[in-house]
């Protein structure tokens, strides 16, 4: 796997955690969640950063995103017992073949 991705998984996994934290840390209302929010993003866009250098913008962000939406939802529903109809289920598959289509098909991304 290229560096490339490694750096956007990175930013991706951050991007997590931090959304996860923002969720536990009550509308910042809780120290050390909101200190976690902001060190994870500060890494997330730090990591994002790097692999824009490589990866084109509109690819990389579709990703990040896109992955991060997946992982959060799952997270959701793991640990803050969040449920997830059929239309949303939908989508997250949808979402999930974007990345696929953009990885599989487009010679815009870099592999």
């Amino acid at each position: 796997m290229p560096l490339h991705y490694i750096y956007l998984i990175v930013a991706v996994a951050a991007e997590t955690v931090g959304t996860t934290a923002l969720q536990a840390s009550d509308q910042f209302s809780r120290f050390w969640p909101t200190v976690v929010v902001v060190i994870a993003y500060g890494f997330a866009f730090f990591f994002l950063g790097i692999a824009l250098k490589y990866i084109p913008v509109g690819i990389a962000y579709a990703m990040w995103s896109g992955l991060g939406i997946i992982l959060i939802a799952l997270i959701g529903f793991a640990i803050f017992g969040q449920r997830l109809d059929l239309p949303a289920v939908l989508g997250l598959g949808m979402i999930i073949a974007g990345i696929v289509v953009i990885q599989v098909f487009s010679k815009t991304a870099t592999h």
